[in-house]
């Protein structure tokens, strides 16, 4: 059994980063929500879109080694590894921001990755198994072409997609509980109950 997992917003949270880095720009109140949707939001409002776009730029390529992983991800990753569950991280990701400096968004998201998903024995999942595509279709291809029994999503969009593999069965990461009426896909909040599913379908 195969799962594939997401790595932005599904591996990777960076709600305490972007708040972080929205504060030390002064770009939003300090009595913004420590939540990257709520730094978003408030950008938006007030007609600050680049500055927005460029800050993400800045958060997954200079910071990214700031972000942390959501709660319980390194044990879900220390268990599928001591239960021989074979693991691949499959995300769509631009190589370069839009806009501001050209940071490579693929070598920093593969240096957190090597610093964050290793325990003491070692790396949680091979660097041949971690795939950054360019494009959603390319992303859905690779899903399939590496035969996932499972995917591990944040966005509804990408698992709900006419493209997305038959075959594959769908959970859709929720931790803020957006997608509630969500048809199609099995939906969880936590890390600790992906686990929990898993270790009961493990076969």
């Amino acid at each position: 059994m195969r799962i594939g997992i997401d790595f932005d917003n599904t591996i990777v949270s960076y709600d305490t980063l972007f708040h972080k880095v929205a504060r030390e720009q002064d770009v939003v109140p300090v009595t913004t929500p420590q939540n990257k949707v709520a730094v978003r939001d408030h950008l938006r409002v007030i007609g600050r879109e680049a500055v927005w776009t460029e800050m993400q730029g800045y958060v997954y390529g200079a910071r990214m080694e700031e972000a942390e992983a959501y709660p319980g991800v390194i044990d879900f990753f220390r268990w599928a590894r001591g239960s021989g569950v074979p693991l691949c991280i499959v995300s769509h990701k631009t190589l370069h921001p839009f806009i501001g400096p050209k940071y490579d968004l693929h070598q920093a998201a593969r240096g957190w990755i090597d610093t964050h998903l290793v325990d003491e024995q070692g790396p949680l999942i091979a660097p041949e198994q971690v795939f950054f595509e360019l494009t959603k279709e390319a992303k859905w291809s690779r899903i399939g072409a590496t035969g996932c029994r499972w995917f591990i999503d944040d966005l509804p969009e990408i698992l709900l997609a006419d493209r997305f593999p038959t075959g594959t069965e769908k959970l859709l990461f929720d931790p803020e509980g957006h997608h509630s009426g969500t048809p199609g896909v099995c939906r969880m909040t936590a890390w600790v109950d992906i686990q929990k599913h898993f270790q009961t379908h493990a076969t």
